[in-house]
């Protein structure tokens, strides 16, 4: 690990932004080919309609937050550089604890930013964007508003400014973050049946929870967890008794509205034909 330490203090920083650049790229492509093959596997547990037709607008949107992400990636080099980011190198138990910080505060915050950003000051113009896909591909977890992308990132070194996290820790959570924003936009739902009836499991958020919000947008706020629509009262009333069943269309509340970003050409259903679901 050491040999990696020295190098990051030494690579210019010309080299430094393509090698981040290549990073993300890659990142970008392992999640969309995890995420079709389990679209694929898990084809017969659909909870979402499926997917239009790629539009340019995802292509773009999606391609300016691999750029952004290397660049917050490249800030993140430079905030250590300078000493604002510090990580430990143990690989102990502490490791767990951790990611239990990282998971649990990101979680936390970026709930409430999720909720400030369905607000009818910023949604038209910041998170409508993102919400134009009910029919959500994993791709859609890369197309944002590129200040979101912005928001979140700095939200993440914000923390790692905050906290002196292992290395290990922080990798494993934003391997786990991608992992779970793939899930969350399949559309078809990989968890067993009963898993919302295990404890434990059931405070874990999942495809159907994450699904439901694209299609009814008074919902389900949560990125990893479920815990805080639970305890704020914006989990769904049947989330449970839904799971893993084809999600039903919410009304969007007056906050959503108006949009800046044009409706989704043909929002569709994969419960009920003719039933209409909003861009959210």
């Amino acid at each position: 690990m050491q040999w990696a330490i020295d190098a990051l203090h030494t690579v210019p920083l010309g080299y430094a932004a393509g090698l981040f650049l290549l990073q993300n790229v890659g990142v970008f492509a392992l999640a969309v080919m995890l995420g079709e093959g389990l679209v694929r596997r898990f084809a017969h547990r659909r909870v979402a309609p499926e997917a239009l037709a790629l539009q340019p607008q995802e292509l773009v949107l999606a391609g300016v937050c691999v750029l952004l992400n290397s660049a917050v990636t490249f800030a993140g080099l430079l905030l250590w550089r300078q000493g604002w980011i510090r990580f430990r190198l143990d690989t102990g138990p502490r490791v767990l604890v951790d990611l239990v910080v990282l998971v649990g505060v990101m979680d936390l915050a970026m709930y409430w930013m999720h909720r400030a950003a369905h607000s009818r000051w910023l949604y038209g113009w910041l998170h409508a964007a993102h919400h134009r896909y009910t029919r959500a591909r994993p791709l859609t977890l890369f197309v944002m508003n590129p200040l979101e992308v912005l928001g979140f990132g700095t939200l993440w070194l914000a923390l790692c400014v905050a906290y002196e996290a292992s290395w290990l820790a922080m990798m494993l959570y934003l391997v786990f973050n991608t992992v779970w924003g793939v899930l969350g936009h399949l559309g078809v739902e990989p968890f067993p049946d009963g898993w919302v009836r295990w404890p434990g499991a059931r405070a874990v958020a999942t495809t159907t929870f994450h699904a439901r919000h694209h299609l009814d947008l008074a919902h389900h706020y949560g990125f990893y967890t479920v815990v805080w629509d639970r305890l704020f009262g914006t989990l769904a009333p049947d989330y449970e008794a839904s799971f893993a069943r084809p999600q039903p269309a919410g009304v969007s509340p007056p906050e959503h509205a108006p949009r800046r970003w044009p409706r989704a050409v043909d929002p569709g259903s994969c419960s009920a034909p003719g039933t209409s679901h909003p861009p959210g």
